[in-house]
């Protein structure tokens, strides 16, 4: 089904203007936001623990505490176009869906699913998967599955909810309707064509028009109307006027979300001082160290590469993303590593430091340091009790709460030496 706009091209460009500057807009908010690509690692490898517990047969019959709880809790947590997530992968006893539970045939053919569309390099071969997967008809399991895929391979994929279900009926006049595969397919060849024909407003990266869909389905926008519809057109424009006005007023969720970032700036700041403080060199995040610290940038006075034998490592793209290493200035080994986790899940970082630890037994038991504000112990506790995490008590991490850093940084800088004074302070996991 290719997508049949209801309005001109002219309109739809002055929309898509608008939601390219709107900054509550999912493009500012979500598309843009510099840990989208950050995260996208860590749930390709969750996805990967999901298909090797299911091939060794010690997935289970429950979705709470699974490995597949995990990596669905953390696309769910993706801003708010992907709220939700979760849902269709709830167990639902009454009706005894999705059946990947308690039919094992059903759970293999799901884990051989995302295997093979793990290891697909084709268009061709994600469709055929999944239209694999379709013709089962496992009771339960539609498109929202659409959602890990999306992970997985972003420009042939686009991500599936209702709101984008509505955006799309509402901008296309199309009918789709949800919970089935084919309609799903269908939805997503329109969803190419008009990405192809405003690509320059857009990106190869389908995330960017699924935010536009999810943003109008959701009712930040309403679809524009043909612009030959004078009054109807009037009010659209209106509309998207007031939408503007909006926009630019302060947000206490806005102010929000941009206080979180600072703090998490804020902790690798200190982080930063601190190791140059002890004598080690210092690694930032690739992905933040550009960010405005002070007068200057985060990155100022740290490495600009990693150090060669781990920069040709497997895991150099994840360990780079990182947000603090410490570097011993002798050996280039890792000294310690830092995950600041503000508000979001633990698993990215988690993620991030086990490739780190398992990719280099030869460094040592090096210690890493979840850093984080003291309420969130607890919460880090029980996330770290989950099964998907368990070869994490073979490794030495520790909890570095915010207030033992605030408290005790400049004397450890002043006084310290090595790693002992930040131990001291940090609590085993």
């Amino acid at each position: 089904m290719s997508a049949v706009l209801q309005s001109d091209s002219d309109t739809l460009r002055m929309l898509l203007e608008r939601y390219r500057q709107d900054p509550e807009a999912t493009f500012q908010t979500w598309f843009l936001w510099d840990k989208r690509i950050k995260n996208f690692r860590s749930i390709r490898r969750g996805i990967a623990a999901v298909v090797e517990e299911i091939e060794a047969g010690t997935f289970g019959n429950v979705y709470k505490g699974s490995s597949l709880e995990t990596v669905v809790h953390s696309v769910a947590e993706q801003r708010q176009i992907f709220k939700g997530a979760d849902h269709a992968f709830l167990w639902k006893p009454k009706l005894r869906i999705p059946d990947i539970y308690e039919d094992r045939g059903n759970q293999l053919a799901f884990g051989r699913f995302l295997h093979t569309c793990s290891c697909c390099n084709s268009e061709a071969q994600v469709l055929s998967a999944i239209q694999g997967l379709a013709s089962r008809h496992i009771k339960g399991l539609g498109p929202a599955v659409a959602n890990l895929l999306y992970f997985l391979h972003p420009t042939v994929v686009p991500p599936f909810n209702t709101a984008i279900v509505n955006g799309y009926n509402a901008l296309t006049g199309a009918k789709v309707k949800l919970g089935r595969w084919e309609e799903y397919l269908a939805m997503r060849r329109g969803i190419l064509d008009l990405n192809t024909t405003y690509r320059d407003l857009l990106s190869n990266d389908l995330g960017a028009i699924a935010g536009l869909l999810f943003d109008i389905g959701s009712g930040r926008y309403g679809a524009p109307p043909k612009s030959d519809d004078a009054a109807a057109f009037q009010k659209w424009e209106e509309d998207l006027a007031a939408v503007r006005a909006e926009a630019g007023r302060p947000k206490k969720a806005l102010e929000a979300s941009q206080a979180g970032e600072r703090t998490h700036t804020e902790i690798q700041g200190w982080l930063r001082d601190l190791g140059g403080a002890l004598g080690y060199l210092v690694w930032i995040a690739s992905n933040d160290r550009n960010r405005s610290y002070g007068l200057g940038r985060l990155g100022d006075g740290c490495l600009l590469s990693l150090p060669k034998h781990i920069a040709a490592s497997p895991s150099a793209e994840t360990v780079g993303l990182i947000d603090v290493l410490w570097v011993d200035a002798q050996s280039g080994n890792v000294a310690a590593a830092f995950e600041v986790e503000h508000t979001t899940s633990i698993y990215s970082g988690i993620v991030r430091m086990l490739d780190l630890a398992l990719g280099f037994p030869d460094h040592g038991s090096m210690p890493l340091f979840l850093v984080a504000p003291d309420g969130r112990e607890e919460e880090v506790r029980a996330q770290l009790r989950r099964p998907a995490f368990g070869r994490v008590a073979d490794l030495s991490v520790r909890y570095l709460p915010y207030s033992q850093l605030e408290k005790n940084r400049q004397a450890m800088a002043l006084f310290g030496h090595g790693l002992k004074p930040v131990e001291a302070v940090a609590r085993q996991l």
